[in-house]
């Protein structure tokens, strides 16, 4: 499912209680983390509810490193957000994850005014995480 399919979901629910459900139910197909990967070098800070976020660098079809993500909260509706980061940023190269505009894609599906405080908090701090892993991974440049 790509963003967009998300937006267009997200436009057919007709309040934020049945999109807050919708938001949940993403949060239930995450592939989940093993226990080592619980840890406290996997966990976001800045986030009220814990938040586990692994990344993996994989070649994508034109060989170029592409970063994987996967995560995990103790919190229904944060596992939901992680599910939509993951959409956004997954697969996709370095460059084009510090390309990405988040804060556009929240605010067409409505987590910008919707989300309490510490959730957008929350949400940020996991974007923040997203974008370091991209720099990390950001190839060396040439001579």
């Amino acid at each position: 499912m790509s963003i967009q399919d998300l937006i267009d979901d997200f436009a057919f629910l007709d309040d934020w209680e049945e999109r807050y459900r919708y938001v949940i139910e993403l949060g239930r197909d995450l592939e989940p983390l093993s226990a080592a990967e619980h840890s406290s070098e996997n966990k976001v800070q800045g986030c009220v509810s814990q938040v586990w976020l692994v990344s993996e660098v994989r070649p994508g079809p034109d060989g170029a490193p592409r970063l994987h993500f996967r995560g995990d909260s103790d919190a229904h509706i944060v596992r939901g957000l992680i599910a939509i980061l993951m959409r956004l940023y997954s697969g996709r190269t370095p460059a084009e994850i510090l390309a990405a505009e988040p804060r556009a894609v929240f605010a067409r599906l409505g987590l910008d005014e919707h989300l309490t405080p510490q959730r957008s908090n929350g949400l940020y701090s996991m974007v923040a995480r997203i974008e370091a892993d991209a720099k990390a991974h950001l190839a060396p440049a040439g001579p």
